[in-house]
């Protein structure tokens, strides 16, 4: 996926994380998309505070009582505390801070939990008008919870039911028959806009995995599984954002290109060559490690970013001699090929990956003409003072 400009952290505590699951087997990626969905949609959030806000007063205004003063204090002090974690959350999101997703979700069903509040209030005060009003306004929540917060269907059914819930109790309490269908509709109405939001939520997942996949193969080599030409400006890119932002070192380029592999892939086919190109695939990645980048821009070549804690020009040996080791493909025995390697560094004044590329593919052909095999540095870079400019190993 693209870096966004805001990343919301996942919760960390037990019952937001319940609350939170989204279903089984999501990406961690998709999961923090989900959690920031829930710091989206603005106007639904402030038309539901206006909703909430403005009965609990005009009712209050009606009913001067302290079981009314409370439903108004609450309402009040749970929507300014909603805003103020949202608007401090949404600015920890874009600085790449913790960002207080724990009790952003908490607060939700509390909210919840004062709308029900207010309408079981409402009711047992036996003014009919307040009573419709505040069903009315708790059953207006119902809509703006569901889509607002289908990327999390557990935390929808439980605002659902802390804000429904305690009109079925006032329809018991009310002593009014015809209120008593209220315990058939409310539960119906929390199974179908729970499903509702199930279902929602599981288009939604499935979205976001397609334009993942889909995002994956824009980035990635489909026959070796490394990353391609694109995926490697993008991952460079933001590797040496954060590198500046820490005060890194800077990494080594390592451009490859194989010894030997067109004369296999002419002779034996282009199967065996791409089996062959999925096996040195594979041992870059197991002798370069997580941290490295690893790609094939094509053909027969790839490119290493390595980073500051791995020393290049021991890398680039070990490279040339592992990749001069033979290949075993099934039904075609063992194949042997090479590596020759041009290396170059970024620093502070060659930060470019289109530069430090095309420094890095001169010193390729440079080790190619002077007998393939090896290594050669490119003119100016550390390791090329580190070297004297050029590796031959025998």
């Amino acid at each position: 996926m693209d870096l966004q400009t805001e990343s919301f952290t996942l919760p960390r505590g037990r019952a937001a994380t319940w609350l939170l699951h989204a279903g089984p087997d999501i990406p961690r990626a998709i999961r923090v998309a989900l959690v920031g969905s829930l710091f989206g949609t603005l106007p639904i959030f402030a038309g539901g505070v206006f909703n909430t806000i403005g009965v609990a007063w005009v009712l209050q205004t009606r009913h001067p009582s302290f079981a009314f003063d409370i439903w108004l204090a609450l309402e009040v002090a749970v929507c300014l505390a909603r805003l103020a974690v949202l608007i401090v959350a949404r600015r920890r999101a874009r600085a790449g801070k913790s960002t207080l997703t724990d009790t952003y979700v908490l607060l939700a069903p509390l909210w919840g939990a004062t709308v029900g509040y207010g309408a079981l209030v409402s009711v047992l005060s036996g003014d009919w008008v307040a009573a419709t009003l505040s069903f009315l306004s708790a059953a207006a929540m119902v809509g703006g919870i569901c889509f607002r917060n289908f990327g999390a269907p557990r935390l929808v059914a439980a605002m659902i039911f802390l804000s429904l819930g305690p009109c079925c109790i006032g329809a018991l309490l009310s002593g009014e028959p015809t209120l008593l269908l209220t315990l058939l509709q409310i539960p119906f109405y929390l199974f179908a806009m729970s499903a509702a939001a199930w279902r929602l939520n599981g288009m939604l997942v499935s979205t976001m995995k397609a334009e993942q996949e889909n995002d994956r193969r824009a980035r990635h080599d489909e026959l070796t599984g490394l990353l391609n030409r694109a995926g490697l400006f993008q991952a460079v890119r933001y590797r040496m954002l954060h590198g500046r932002a820490h005060d890194r070192a800077y990494d080594a380029l390592l451009y490859l290109d194989l010894d030997g592999f067109k004369a296999i892939n002419d002779a034996c086919g282009h199967e065996v060559g791409d089996t062959l190109l999925a096996l040195v695939a594979r041992r870059l990645r197991h002798l370069t490690g997580d941290d490295a980048l690893v790609a094939r821009l094509g053909g027969d070549e790839f490119v290493i970013v390595a980073p500051p804690s791995i020393d290049p020009l021991a890398l680039a040996d070990l490279l040339v001699v592992e990749l001069g080791k033979p290949f075993h493909c099934e039904g075609d025995g063992a194949l042997t090929i090479g590596a020759s390697i041009g290396i170059a560094m970024f620093d502070r004044n060659h930060t470019e990956l289109d530069g430090v590329l095309r420094d890095a593919d001169n010193a390729l052909y440079a080790a190619k003409r002077s007998g393939k095999s090896r290594w050669v540095a490119a003119s100016g870079s550390e390791s090329a003072q580190q070297a004297s400019g050029e590796t031959a190993l025998a």
